[in-house]
C-alpha cells in the first residue's frame, strides 16, 4: 500500500472507529455520552419491574450496544465514502475543498430555513488540466444524452453534483424522494445531478 492509498484508507476507516466507543443512553438524553456496563447496571437494577425481569442481565446491555452500534456502522461508513470519493476528486481533479463542496437552502413550511448537502460537486472551470475537463465534458454529454436531457438544457451545465451511495435501497421512498428533489435543484442551479453508487469488486 502506498502513501496515497493510506491515505485514503484512513479517511474511510476514520468514521467507523467512532462505532468502537459507542455506548447506548438508555432514555438517559441526547447530551449523555451513553452508560457503561455497570452504570446500566445500576439504573436497571433500581428499578424493580425491570430488574424482576431480569433486564439487568449483561446479555441485555450487549444487545442494546449492538443494536445502535449497528445503525451508528452504517452511517458512519457513508460518512467515509463521502469523505474518500471527495478526496480522490481533489486529487485528480486539483480542486479545493470549495470546489468539492456544494450545498442549498430550502424553507420550511415554519419559515425557517435549512441547508442541505451534497456530498460533491466538480465544476468544470475549477479543472486546470484541459484534458481532463474535455473528458469531463464528454462524460456529462453522453451521459445527459443517454437520460434524455434537453440539448438545450446541457447548454446552461456548468458541472457535476454527486450523492454519494455505498448501497442504494431501491424501497427506501425517504430516500428517494430526497435524491428527486436533490436531483431537481441541481438542475435549477446548472448542475447534473448523479449518484454515486460505490461497489466492491474483484
Amino acid at each position: 500500500m502506498d502513501e496515497k492509498e493510506a491515505v485514503y484508507l484512513d479517511l474511510l476507516l476514520q468514521p467507523i472507529r467512532v462505532c468502537a466507543k459507542y455506548r447506548p443512553k438508555f432514555g438517559q438524553g441526547s447530551k449523555e455520552q451513553g452508560l457503561t456496563l455497570a452504570q446500566f447496571q445500576v439504573l436497571y437494577q433500581s428499578d424493580p419491574f425491570y430488574s424482576w425481569f431480569g433486564l439487568d442481565n449483561p446479555l441485555m446491555y450487549a444487545a442494546h450496544k449492538a443494536a445502535g452500534g449497528m445503525t451508528s456502522v452504517y452511517r458512519q461508513i457513508g460518512i467515509g465514502c463521502e469523505r474518500l470519493f471527495r478526496a480522490i476528486l481533489q486529487d485528480a481533479l486539483r480542486l479545493s475543498d470549495a470546489d468539492v463542496s456544494w450545498s442549498y437552502q430550502v424553507t420550511l413550511p415554519s419559515g425557517k430555513t435549512r441547508t442541505l448537502y451534497l456530498d460533491a460537486r466538480i465544476p468544470l472551470d475549477k479543472i486546470a488540466n484541459p484534458e481532463r475537463r474535455d473528458k469531463l465534458y464528454h462524460w456529462m454529454r453522453m451521459s445527459a444524452k443517454e437520460i434524455g436531457v434537453d440539448d438545450a438544457v446541457f447548454s446552461t451545465l456548468k458541472g457535476v453534483v454527486f450523492e454519494v451511495r455505498q448501497g442504494y435501497k431501491s424501497k427506501d421512498s425517504k430516500r428517494q424522494n430526497a435524491d428527486i428533489a436533490n436531483a431537481a435543484t441541481a438542475y435549477t442551479s446548472a448542475y447534473l445531478p448523479c449518484v454515486a453508487i460505490l461497489l466492491h469488486t474483484n
